[in-house]
């Protein structure tokens, strides 16, 4: 059995603390304020005494690796892991630990690449909980899975650049506390295929800036940050909003996806146990035909697979992040392609179980169950289709093995 470190277990018995205490006895009031039509779009109120709570337990930027000195607690990858599998388990819980995407890897890309007046004016702020943010890439127009596609320009006039496209399922851009954008777009379409794309810093509220419509997902628009179409129509902003330099906009881009795409597997993890343990509950506590569900040979089925399944989804996520802290990003490439690819694949077949065990109550908001599901096949997208990380994945293997 892996054993985590001193550390980490100390943290995680801290966490789990946390969530009964903190959590999960807001779950409901939570639900009930972002579903209500007149508060839906605003944040929730008890949000901030909670993020002031875990802050001053310690328990914030979790996932900022050790080189990033005073706002990072130090763990690795492979520390983290188990952290975010209980942030999981109720899914807008990370923000409480300043933990959420897309805040998460727009930080990664300041501290990584931002210079130091970048880092002063958002760096600073994201990492203090104060401001919001989002990462604007994805377009109507192309299949921006292939983000070689992507057409919206961004041109150098003087001390300025001017931004022009159209953009769509931008996460987060509907909070009003989502002060700044990292935009990817072309800053040279004829040079090669990929150095000619470029990322810049726009504030919102920027003239030109247009937020279209927030779009749902299953039915559910996500507030308060929710995924929005948006339009870039002669918008301009100094040069030094630039991250990096023109034509670096993959390598941001690759450097920010390795670490935001295992958290979310990890995320993952603890969604799909959480499914588990309540359709174990419901199979204990519900009886058809004379027996409880739990005795029926189908239902156990379920059961054994879901917990086998996890079991080994949660060990690949491990062993994802172990790699990375021992060769890095790129040279685990392989492993995070994999638990991207089983991750949410895995907890959506959970989340499918126990929507079954529990009947009709399943599909409804009653438990977490269908929110979870539905989280993870929208994550089977997110982060690049499977079909791209399979690719991947396939091309690197044969090359391994010829």
């Amino acid at each position: 059995m892996f054993e985590h470190s001193a550390r980490t277990t100390a943290l995680l018995e801290q966490l789990r603390t946390f969530f009964t205490d903190h959590i999960e006895p807001a779950e409901a009031e939570r639900r009930a304020w972002h579903h209500d039509p007149a508060t839906a779009w605003t944040p929730w109120p008890g949000l901030e005494t909670l993020k002031a709570e875990a802050r001053s337990q310690g328990l914030w930027n979790l996932f900022l690796p050790e080189e990033h000195g005073e706002w990072s607690p130090g763990l690795t990858n492979l520390e983290y892991a188990p952290l975010a599998e209980q942030m999981g388990r109720v899914s807008w819980s990370s923000e409480v630990f300043n933990c959420s995407a897309p805040d998460t890897g727009n930080m990664e890309v300041l501290a990584k690449f931002g210079d130091e007046r970048q880092q002063e004016e958002w760096l600073r702020p994201l990492l203090a909980g104060e401001i919001r943010s989002a990462f604007v890439m994805t377009e109507p127009q192309v299949a921006s899975s292939d983000a070689t596609n992507i057409e919206t320009s961004i041109v150098r006039d003087g001390d300025e650049y001017v931004i022009n496209g159209r953009k769509h399922w931008i996460s987060g851009a509907m909070d009003p506390r989502c002060t700044i954008y990292i935009v990817m777009g072309k800053t040279d379409p004829t040079a090669p295929k990929h150095a000619q794309q470029s990322m810049v810093l726009v504030p919102a509220g920027t003239p030109g800036v247009e937020i279209i419509r927030p779009m749902d997902v299953f039915g559910d628009q996500h507030p308060p940050g929710g995924h929005v179409e948006m339009r870039f129509t002669d918008v301009r902003v100094p040069a030094e909003n630039l991250i990096l330099g023109e034509g670096r906009g993959f390598e941001i881009a690759q450097g920010r996806l390795g670490p935001g795409r295992i958290h979310h597997s990890m995320r993952q993890i603890g969604a799909a146990q959480r499914c588990l343990e309540l359709m174990c509950q419901r199979g204990a506590s519900r009886e058809a035909f004379g027996r409880k569900l739990s005795d029926h040979g189908m239902v156990r089925k379920d059961i054994a697979l879901s917990r086998c399944e996890i079991e080994q989804a949660r060990y690949l996520t491990l062993a994802a992040a172990g790699e990375m802290d021992r060769v890095g990003n790129k040279a685990a490439r392989d492993l995070i392609s994999m638990i991207t690819i089983v991750g949410p694949q895995m907890a959506q077949n959970v989340a499918d179980r126990a929507i079954q065990v529990h009947g009709g109550v399943g599909v409804s908001s009653d438990t977490p169950i269908a929110e979870i599901f539905a989280h993870a096949r929208f994550l089977r997208i997110a982060d690049g289709p499977d079909e791209v990380h399979m690719n991947q994945l396939a091309r690197s293997t044969v090359a391994r093995h010829t």
